[in-house]
């Protein structure tokens, strides 16, 4: 990139002509307004930061320097230490730590310059951070693009600036600096713009998102920056997140329209939206595309394939997508298990189930919270044996491992199925543990423990927990008026 970009920046009337990206090196043949003389404290700084040993310098600074040094003079004494970046920080971190230096926009500007150069990122990142604390973001943009020559900085400085807004959430911000560089043809990296776009549609929603691509990307232009995978990889999610998977569709066309390759995790994230819909026969269909075209599964195509048949009642083609993964040598995640407990539960197979469930805790799964409520409803909707026991103390043991806190239609479910088979103590002390969570006893409570003491013929207390229902169902409803 030619320094006749930055007179394109400052100078926006001028017809610009077409520049391919920012990551083109500056070049500096425009000339720079001539220098100030030179302060004799800058030249002497200088030589005691070059010359004295690094012990030493510190203190000869202080000694000499007691009210330390204005914002220019840091810059200037910067300017000349450019080439040894490291060092330039060091005393960029001695003038804040003994407050030697009041620093501006215009100061910080030249040290994110210096760091950009070097390509020290990180360090040039923070000092924008700090210079975004102290004004706007126009502000220190233009401080940037003032500075920029003289400074022999690298154009990726305001990627870093644009980045740096979009780590604060300030979107609009990072948009306005977007567009005065597309308005006058200079492209942010891709990175960049995909990053941008990503808290777009995050922030705002998946529409906004896909607009600002179709801005940034130019894609009516002649002279655009094109697109990758990542970009509509994102858009894709975004859409999906929204439940719009139509655009899902949309945008994998339009992706293949432009001649960019789906990944594996492109193929995952249209399964995905298949799946979401019932559209299992589509989505097995991109599942076979993946393999006549060579991409090869990971653990994210499985996990979505399997959750997706399992979601779908098709638990038998899930297990032997299952057996294939390991077979593959790709190891299963914790979501892999999930899918496959939820799936069993579906259908009715609680053994199944259980087996898989088994196997997860024996390979140290923290199991989700609806996954073990889907496995206890199962276990208590059992027709084939008495397992509401066995799903009581999964609870209890998943309570205890604290990696578990059921909600009140478990609770309720477990309480009602060990009423309906007589086990009133069993039942009593998940009744206590439910108030312990803040739970208080409903309607249903009552009536599951009501029935349970009538079936096993403790009548008093039936008839004594009728009454208290009755009188507790009355204060809550004054409470409630």
């Amino acid at each position: 990139m030619s320094s006749s970009i930055i007179k394109r920046i400052l100078n926006p009337t001028r017809k610009p002509k077409p520049d391919s990206t920012l990551s083109i090196a500056f070049l500096t043949t425009v000339p720079s307004p001539p220098s100030p003389p030179l302060d004799p404290l800058i030249s002497d700084a200088v030589s005691i930061l070059t010359h004295h040993r690094s012990k030493s310098r510190w203190s000869t600074l202080r000694s000499l320097y007691p009210t330390g040094f204005s914002p220019s003079q840091f810059s200037e004494i910067t300017l000349r230490l450019r080439n040894n970046p490291h060092l330039t920080l060091r005393f960029f971190i001695f003038t804040r730590r003994y407050t030697l230096c009041t620093h501006d926009i215009d100061s910080y500007s030249t040290l994110i310059h210096i760091f950009a150069r070097s390509r020290l990122k990180s360090h040039a990142s923070d000092v924008i951070r700090l210079a975004l604390r102290l004004a706007d973001v126009t502000k220190v943009f233009r401080s940037l693009i003032k500075s920029y020559n003289r400074c022999g900085s690298a154009p990726f400085v305001f990627d870093l600036l644009i980045k740096s807004c979009v780590d604060s959430k300030d979107i609009d911000g990072a948009l306005m600096i977007v567009r005065k560089l597309k308005s006058r043809r200079i492209n942010p990296q891709i990175s960049t713009c995909n990053a941008l776009i990503s808290e777009v549609s995050k922030r705002r929603d998946a529409s906004l998102g896909y607009k600002l691509y179709r801005e940034v990307f130019g894609l009516d232009d002649e002279d655009k920056l094109k697109p990758n995978v990542t970009t509509f990889n994102l858009m894709m999610v975004s859409f999906y997140r929204e439940g719009e998977t139509d655009m899902v569709e949309n945008i994998w066309r339009e992706m293949e329209g432009l001649g960019c390759f789906p990944n594996a995790y492109s193929y995952s994230v249209l399964m995905e939206a298949y799946c979401a819909r019932g559209l299992m026969s589509e989505a097995e269909k991109i599942w076979v595309g993946m393999k006549v075209k060579g991409v090869v599964y990971d653990v994210v195509a499985y996990n979505t394939m399997i959750g997706g048949l399992c979601s779908n009642f098709e638990v038998a083609k899930a297990n032997e997508i299952f057996m294939e993964m390991g077979l593959k040598g790709i190891e299963c995640t914790c979501l892999t298990y999930e899918h496959l407990v939820n799936g069993y539960c579906k259908v009715g197979d609680v053994d199944s189930a259980l087996v898989v469930y088994r196997e997860m805790k024996r390979k140290g799964f923290e199991v989700e919270g609806l996954t073990i409520e889907a496995l206890v409803e199962g276990m208590c909707d059992d027709k084939n044996g008495d397992r509401v026991v066995e799903a009581a103390e999964i609870v209890k043991d998943a309570v205890k491992k604290c990696e578990f806190c059921p909600s009140r239609k478990c609770y309720e479910l477990l309480i009602r199925r060990l009423c309906e088979e007589g086990k009133m103590d069993r039942a009593l002390n998940i009744q206590a543990e439910m108030v312990g969570k803040g739970f208080k006893p409903s309607q249903e409570t009552y009536r599951a423990f009501i029935d349970g003491y009538g079936t096993v013929g403790d009548e008093e207390t039936s008839a004594l927990l009728a009454i208290e229902m009755d009188e507790s169902l009355k204060l809550r409803a004054e409470e409630d008026s």
